[in-house]
C-alpha cells in the first residue's frame, strides 16, 4: 500500500521527521544528498536537528545524529517461515505468510478461544500501528491480550496519573524546564537518558543562581553531578523520602490549605501517615543525612515553581504507582500544578509511548483513554467499529508477564511480537526464554534480523522502520509530530499497520479495515478521541504538515487554527475525577521485593547509557556508538570491592536467585555502598553472558503490573582477575 507522501526525493530535498529513540521527541531534518544509495551508505542521508520543532529546538544527541547509519544494516527483507525452531527459515511470499498467520489465528480460536491469542507490541510503533492493532485484537478478535513494552516502561506513570487525576497524561511541558525555580529529579538519569531536555534545563540552571536541582538516585550519575543536592538513597526508599519531605512541609506549615480543601480529597489519611515519617526515621531508612533531607524540603518550600521529573527508577518498582502518587502528593500539598514551571512530569522512555497510551495500547486500556473494565467505554467502541454488542471482552487482557505465564500453562497458542525484543528486555530471562520456547506458534515482526527474539519465532515479517513509513508519534509533553517517510521500503518490508489491517481483512473484517494510507487510519483514530481527555479531533496529517507540531488536547471545536500548543493541563484545577478533585494517595513504604541477605548481600540496579538504546537493535549496528560503549560493566563501590578482593577490570560473576551473568568490574565512588549497577543493553548477540535481566525478577506493582526491574538481590565473586593490574 502507498504512504501519504512520495518515498523518494530529489537531491538536497529536506524531509521533517522525529527521532525514533526516547520520549523527548526531537525533531529531525533529513537531507538526501543523492538520488541513489552510494557505496558509503551514511553519506546518502544527512541528519540534523529541526530548529522549528518546539520540543527540541534544533538540538540532537549522538543517537539522533547517527540514526541514518543503521537504516540499511542487517535488515529483514522478506517474509520467512519455519515449522520448528530447530529448522532454518525459508523465504516465502507475503501471501503464504499472511495465510499461515490467518489459519493459525483461526485454529487457536477454534481450539481454545480468543484468549489463546496474544500480541506484544512496542512504544516504537507509530500511533497508526497501535490503533490498527487494538481494532484487530480487542475489537474484531474479541481479546484484550495486547500489551506493549510500555508495560515495562511507563505503566506505573499511567496508573499514578489515573489514580491522582482521574486520567492519564503528563500535565506539564518542556517550557516548564525554562521557568522552574526547583527541579526535583527522582529515579531519572536525565542527562544520559533524555539529554536534550536536560541540556535545556541546564542553560536555565546556570543563568539563574536561585534555581535549584535536587537529584534522588543511588548513583552519582551525570545528572547528579550537576545537582545542588544529591540524595543517594537506598533502592526502594523513595516513598520514605517523599513522605519525609511532606512531613516537614506540614510541620513548617508550607502547604496550601485553601487548594487542598477546594481541589483535593484524601488529605486527612495522607497527613496521618506522614506524621510517622520523622526526619530521624527517614534519614535512617534512606541512608542520608537529616540535614540533606531538611535541605530538600527547604528548597521545595521556598520555591514558587517546583517541577518534578521521573522515569524508570520510579516506575519499575513493586510500588511504582504508589511512588508516582507520592510525588504527586507533594504537588497537591503545595498547589504546585497547573501553572508555569511546576507540576509532576513523567518522562516517557520511548518515542511513542504516549501515542500508544492514547490508542489504548496496554492490556487494560482501549483507544481514547478508555478502560476495558468500563461497559460504557466498550459499548462506545463497539458501535463506532461496527461490531456486535458484547464483542469487546470485559476481561482485562494478559499483561507482558501474564503472556509468559500463559505460555508456561499451555494457555497461549498464538503469540505475535512486533517492534520489540523481549528475549533481552523481559525480567527473569531464563524463565522468559523457556516460556518462549514453549510457544506453539510465534510471529515476529521487525525491521532487523537477527535479534535475540528472532530465535524463538516461527514466522518472520519484515516491517518498515521510521525512515520508510509516514505516521504520527506523541512525545512526553503531548506534542504530536508527523514523521514523514524519506526512503522507499527496503526489500518487501511493509508498515506495521498495513500488516495488521491485511490480516484483519483475511479474517473476514474487510469493513473494519478500509484504510488506504496512514492518514486514513489517523483520521479514524482521531474521531475515537472526541470528548476524551486526549481529544485530537483537531489534528490530522494535513494539519500537521501545514502547522507543524500540535499538542493535545486539540478538539476540532477549537476556533483558532493557530492554537497548536495547549501547554499545560489542569490550569483551572479541575481534574478528570467524578467530583473534579485530585486525590491524595496515602502509602507506607514497602522497600524492595528482595532485601539483601547473607547469600545475596548486594542490591543490583540497572539502567541505560547515553549512546545505547534499549537492546542495541539499532545502536549496536552504529560504529561510533559501539566505540563509545564497547562492552558492558558492573559498577561497585571500592569499599565493597575491597572486601571481596575485586580490582578494576576483574571479570565478576553476578548471581541472583534466577541466573548468573559476567561483567568486568568498574570500581567507583559514584555508586552507593551495598548497591551495584549494570547497564541493560547487552543481549546474547552483543556480549557473552552479560544479560542484566538474567538476574532480575518479575514481581510487579499490583496496580500497574510493571515489574521491579530496578532492584534485585545478588552476590558477587571473581571469575577471572584482570591480568593488567599493577
Amino acid at each position: 500500500m502507498s504512504t501519504n507522501i512520495p518515498t523518494h526525493h530529489s537531491a538536497s530535498q529536506t524531509v521533517k521527521t522525529l527521532c525514533p529513540y526516547c520520549g523527548v521527541g526531537c525533531g529531525l531534518e533529513i537531507v538526501e544528498t543523492t538520488k541513489e544509495p552510494t557505496a558509503k551508505f551514511p553519506d546518502r542521508f544527512k541528519v540534523r536537528g529541526d530548529r522549528s520543532h518546539p520540543s527540541s529546538q534544533g538540538m540532537v544527541c549522538v543517537k539522533g545524529a547517527t540514526i541514518a547509519e543503521s537504516i540499511q544494516k542487517d535488515r529483514l527483507l522478506h517474509p520467512m517461515i519455519r515449522d520448528r525452531l530447530d529448522q532454518e527459515f525459508r523465504q516465502v511470499s507475503w501471501d503464504e505468510a499472511l495465510d499461515t498467520i490467518t489459519t493459525k489465528i483461526q485454529q487457536a480460536i477454534y481450539n481454545k478461544g480468543a484468549d489463546s491469542l496474544c500480541m506484544y507490541g512496542s512504544g516504537q510503533f507509530q500511533t497508526e500501528d497501535y490503533y490498527t492493532a487494538q481494532k484487530l485484537f480487542k475489537g474484531c478478535l474479541g481479546t484484550n491480550n495486547f500489551d506493549a513494552n510500555s508495560r515495562l516502561c511507563m505503566s506505573s506513570a499511567v496508573s499514578g496519573y489515573v489514580k491522582s487525576f482521574g486520567a492519564d497524561g503528563p500535565p506539564c511541558c518542556y517550557e516548564d524546564l525554562d521557568l522552574t525555580d526547583c527541579l526535583f529529579a527522582i529515579g531519572t538519569n536525565t542527562a544520559e537518558c533524555h539529554p536534550i531536555i536536560f541540556n535545556r534545563f541546564r542553560r536555565h540552571h546556570k543563568k539563574n543562581p536561585h534555581v535549584k536541582l535536587i537529584v534522588v538516585d543511588p548513583r552519582r550519575t551525570q545528572t547528579a553531578e550537576a545537582a545542588d543536592l544529591h540524595l543517594a538513597i537506598q533502592p526502594g526508599t523513595d516513598i520514605d523520602l517523599l513522605n519525609g519531605i511532606a512531613h516537614l512541609l506540614l510541620k513548617w506549615e508550607k502547604c496550601d490549605r485553601k487548594f487542598i480543601e477546594n481541589h483535593t480529597t484524601g488529605f486527612a489519611e495522607f497527613e496521618q501517615i506522614t506524621q510517622l515519617y520523622t526526619p530521624e526515621f527517614v534519614a535512617r531508612r534512606c541512608a542520608i543525612k537529616i540535614e540533606d533531607l531538611e535541605l530538600a524540603a527547604k528548597y521545595w518550600a521556598e520555591s514558587q515553581r517546583v517541577l518534578s521529573i521521573w522515569s524508570m527508577g520510579v516506575n519499575q518498582s513493586i510500588q511504582g504507582t504508589a511512588k508516582v502518587q507520592s510525588i504527586i502528593n507533594l504537588h497537591l500539598l503545595t498547589a504546585q500544578i497547573g501553572k508555569a514551571g511546576s507540576g509532576p512530569f513523567s518522562l516517557t522512555g520511548q518515542p511513542n509511548a504516549m501515542g500508544g497510551r492514547e490508542a489504548g495500547g496496554l492490556a487494560h486500556l482501549l483507544p481514547g483513554y478508555r478502560f476495558v473494565a468500563n461497559p460504557e467505554h466498550r459499548a462506545e467502541l463497539e458501535s463506532f467499529w461496527g461490531l456486535p454488542s458484547g464483542q469487546i471482552s470485559p476481561q482485562v487482557g494478559r499483561t507482558a508477564w501474564d503472556i509468559i505465564r500463559g505460555l508456561e500453562a499451555g494457555e497461549v497458542d498464538f503469540l505475535w511480537i512486533a517492534a520489540t525484543n523481549p528475549a533481552v528486555s523481559f525480567p527473569d530471562l531464563v524463565r522468559t526464554k523457556a516460556a518462549l520456547l514453549r510457544s506453539p506458534f510465534t510471529v515476529y515482526q521487525d525491521a532487523y534480523y537477527p535479534t535475540e527474539t528472532s530465535a524463538f519465532a516461527h514466522v518472520l515479517l519484515p516491517a518498515t522502520q521510521w525512515s520508510e513509513k509516514t505516521g504520527t508519534m506523541t512525545n512526553s509533553e503531548r506534542c504530536v509530530t508527523l514523521c514523514q517517510s524519506f526512503q522507499t521500503p527496503l526489500g518487501e518490508a511493509r508498515a506495521d499497520w498495513e500488516i495488521f489491517a491485511e490480516v484483519g481483512r483475511r479474517l473476514g473484517f474487510a469493513a473494519q479495515f478500509p484504510f488506504k494510507n496512514s492518514a486514513d487510519v489517523y483520521a479514524e483514530f482521531a474521531k475515537v478521541t472526541r470528548g476524551r481527555p486526549c481529544d485530537v479531533t483537531g489534528i490530522s496529517h494535513t494539519k500537521l504538515t501545514e502547522l507543524g507540531v500540535i499538542q493535545w488536547p486539540n478538539p476540532d471545536t477549537q476556533t483558532n487554527l493557530d492554537q497548536v500548543r495547549n501547554k499545560r493541563l489542569y490550569t483551572d484545577f479541575q481534574f478528570h475525577t467524578s467530583d473534579r478533585k485530585a486525590r491524595f494517595g496515602a502509602y507506607h513504604s514497602k522497600g524492595v521485593f528482595e532485601d539483601p541477605d547473607e547469600q545475596y548481600p548486594f542490591i543490583l540496579t540497572t539502567g541505560r547509557l547515553y549512546g545505547h538504546w534499549h537492546t542495541q537493535t539499532r545502536t549496536g549496528r552504529i560504529d561510533k556508538i559501539r566505540q563509545m560503549h564497547p562492552h558492558p560493566f558492573i559498577e561497585i563501590h571500592p569499599q565493597d570491592a575491597a572486601k571481596l578482593s575485586i580490582n578494576n577490570g576483574d571479570l565478576v560473576e553476578v548471581k541472583s536467585r534466577r541466573g548468573t551473568s559476567h561483567f568486568p568490574a568498574m570500581l567507583t565512588n559514584a555508586i552507593a555502598k551495598g548497591v551495584v549497577f549494570v547497564p541493560m543493553h547487552w543481549g546474547s548477540l552483543w556480549a557473552d553472558n552479560a544479560e542484566a535481566n538474567a538476574l532480575t525478577h518479575a514481581e510487579s506493582c499490583p496496580d500497574s503490573k510493571q515489574p521491579e526491574l530496578k532492584a534485585c538481590a545478588v552476590s558477587l565473586s571473581i571469575v577471572k582477575a584482570n591480568q593488567h593490574q599493577p
